[in-house]
């Protein structure tokens, strides 16, 4: 199941890769954030390093500095994260399970378009 929703996590980063936008680490808060297995996963999938922020409620800090942006506090987004977003550790990506995962997101890759249509039935 965490290896599935990492491969989801997957296609998402090369969507924004598709469309020019390129990541060199990524950024994460909350629940999930707490587990070091479940960020292990993700980084190596992704073959990105994670920083796990000191804020653990993302969602509401984040809608907290776009009020900010809003209201002129900060220019834009960008500015409001660099001002206030801090960054507790770092977790980079597993070496020895990169070739594991590849091979695991090429096959996801292939079987998702020949699954997705059970979801009609309710499976």
């Amino acid at each position: 199941v965490l290896e599935g929703v990492a491969y989801g996590l997957r296609d998402s980063l090369e969507l924004l890769r598709e469309l020019g936008v390129e990541a060199e680490v990524g950024r994460v808060s909350g629940g999930g954030a707490r587990s070091e297995l479940w960020l292990r996963i993700v980084a190596s999938v992704l073959d990105l390093p994670l920083e796990r922020t000191i804020v653990e409620e993302g969602a509401a800090y984040g809608a907290a500095l776009l009020g900010g942006v809003k209201e002129g506090v900060f220019a834009d987004a960008h500015e409001a994260v660099a001002s206030c977003v801090r960054v507790r550790d770092r977790v980079e990506p597993d070496p020895a399970w990169e070739a594991a995962y590849s091979e695991g997101y090429a096959r996801f890759r292939e079987l998702y378009p020949t699954l997705r249509h059970l979801r009609s039935y309710g499976l």
